[in-house]
């Protein structure tokens, strides 16, 4: 699903306009996107929590030219998703 046909679906679902889907989504990710670089985490009930893990430096292999490089440890975004949303998705 494109982020076009999830507004249009919001929009339909919630009775609102498309423009103001739309900039609700863009709202929600862009504050949940804030709270990551904050280095905090959101948990919503039912749904899952978002958070952030480090992951260590580590020795890789350039597969053109197979020299060893070094990877820098880095943060990235890591979903865990709720049981609720688990056992509504089997």
């Amino acid at each position: 699903m494109t982020k076009a046909e999830f507004v249009d679906k919001l929009a339909e679902k919630g009775g609102i306009t498309k423009k103001l889907a739309s900039d609700t989504i863009d709202l929600v990710f862009s504050s949940v996107s804030d709270v990551l670089v904050a280095g905090e985490e959101i948990s919503i009930p039912g749904f899952g929590k978002f958070s952030v893990a480090t992951r260590k430096a580590r020795t890789g292999l350039n597969p053109q030219t197979k020299a060893k490089i070094n990877i820098p440890e880095t943060k990235v975004p890591k979903f865990t998703s709720a049981k609720a949303l688990k056992d509504s998705v089997k």
